[in-house]
């Protein structure tokens, strides 16, 4: 399903259109961008939109991620210590893995009625629209390079600079 532009249903302009958002060469790009790269940061679909259309401010990419998870076409993933991440899954129900280790982020499918810890909705009286689980340890790779040792994940690899946590 990742790691090619073709995941996205349909082709990037009718899906933009469908969700009533104006078309643009900076957005088809950010959108393809983030189908072609699984839990990108701003700074991966940067350069990857870059690569596409040459030109793109960094904050025309911010601006198009905005709009596009307001529309709820792309989520944003922000794990507590972590720049935000961008994916295309922003409207089924699944959760997130990451790696102590090399830092990858991995999809893992929601369990329809698995325990969560408990949900306060009774107690409150909340209505719940979404919940957000992050689990955290070591993939195999890393497991495999030994405790101390961390593997590189070429799709998930994460990497961001300062600039980019203070920015969010």
């Amino acid at each position: 399903m990742y790691g090619d532009p073709e995941s996205i249903p349909g082709a990037p302009a009718d899906l933009l259109r469908r969700h009533g958002v104006r078309v643009t060469a900076q957005r088809v790009a950010v959108l393809q961008a983030v189908g072609g790269q699984p839990h990108a940061t701003a700074h991966d679909v940067a350069e990857a939109a870059r690569a596409r259309i040459g030109v793109i401010s960094r904050q025309a990419v911010y601006d198009a991620l905005g709009v596009l998870v307001d529309k709820g076409i792309l989520r944003r993933i922000q794990p507590a210590g972590s720049p935000a991440r961008y994916e295309h899954r922003a409207g089924d129900e699944h959760h997130h893995l990451i790696c102590r280790g090399c830092g990858g982020m991995f999809d893992v499918e929601h369990v329809p009625g698995a325990a969560l810890g408990g949900v306060p909705a009774g107690d409150r009286d909340f209505e719940i629209d979404e919940t957000e689980v992050i689990h955290r340890g070591h993939c195999p790779a890393c497991r495999r390079a030994g405790a101390g040792g961390h593997a590189v994940n070429e799709l998930t690899e994460a990497t961001s600079t300062d600039e980019e946590r203070d920015e969010h």
